[in-house]
């Protein structure tokens, strides 16, 4: 079984990256992918442009990659209530080419933030936008805090009760996969 996790950013060092990679890594007996918005820079989404470019191939790519995936995880930035500029672009680029973006692939959503509310106003758009582009979501997580709940040394939720929690929505997650 291979995953496909990214995050919704494009910040050099992601929180939300560390946490899609902890996550996917908590799964036994897979193949990890992870993916970098970075890989897949692209003008900002625009009719005009796109008339110009037509199907870029970062767009393309990103989708080649979801195709690939038998499960993906993925966690979202919240950039003032709503997903991060770059998520966006390849998401409305890859949206022009197909629109099931998500290839109909189970998902397990996620989102942190430095804030007590972990990305939940991000996490709850995405609950509900996704599976009009074929996101298949089967649990979702918010991590709170993280600089206080995430240690960085040891790139794992520090917070045993946090920990526990993630651990068993993967462990149900997967036996419902199996």
């Amino acid at each position: 079984m291979k995953i496909v996790a990214f995050a919704g950013s494009n910040s050099k060092n992601s929180i939300n990256k560390k946490l899609a990679t902890y996550v996917a890594h908590l799964f036994e007996n897979t193949s990890v992918e992870i993916l970098d918005l970075n890989d897949y820079v692209l003008p900002v989404f625009g009719v005009d442009i796109e008339k110009e470019i037509e199907q870029p191939e970062s767009a393309t790519q990103f989708l080649n990659k979801i195709a690939t995936a038998d499960l993906l995880v993925v966690s979202l930035a919240e950039n003032n209530g709503n997903y991060s500029v770059a998520f966006k672009n390849i998401f409305d680029w890859a949206s022009r080419q197909e629109k099931k973006v998500f290839q109909e692939k189970p998902m397990l959503l996620m989102a942190t933030s430095p804030g007590g509310r972990g990305g939940a106003t991000v996490l709850e758009i995405a609950k509900n936008a996704f599976p009009r582009y074929g996101a298949q979501i089967q649990a979702t997580f918010s991590l709170p805090s993280f600089n206080e709940n995430f240690d960085l040394q040891s790139n794992s939720i520090s917070n045993p009760e946090l920990d526990k929690q993630i651990k068993n929505l993967v462990k149900t997650f997967w036996e419902q996969e199996n």
